[in-house]
């Protein structure tokens, strides 16, 4: 099990990489995109929302760590031309700021 979560978190760290922010905007704007909140572990949420560990995800919302991006922090990233850091685990992208 613990090998799992191993090979689960080195495969997603892998898939990270930074992405600038207008790149994603047909994701945004449909709703697919979470924000991580800075100091938070990016590939360990996506372990966590990848391996449906509830209980971690919900610690993470309820701190208001996790969420949908708000629209004045992609207004910002928009006008600034920022890249963010990135992850896929389908259906959503997670992003951070770089």
């Amino acid at each position: 099990m613990a090998e799992d979560k191993q090979s689960l978190f080195a495969h997603l760290n892998g898939e990270t990489g930074k992405i600038g922010w207008h790149d994603l905007q047909p994701w945004f704007a449909k709703g697919d995109t979470l924000c991580v909140a800075p100091g938070v572990d990016l590939v360990a949420v996506a372990a966590a929302l990848a391996a449906d560990d509830s209980v971690a995800v919900k610690r993470w919302l309820d701190a208001g760590q996790l969420g949908p991006v708000p629209v004045d922090q992609a207004s910002a990233w928009f006008a600034t031309k920022a890249e963010v850091w990135a992850v896929v685990v389908l259906p959503w992208i997670l992003v951070q700021q770089a």
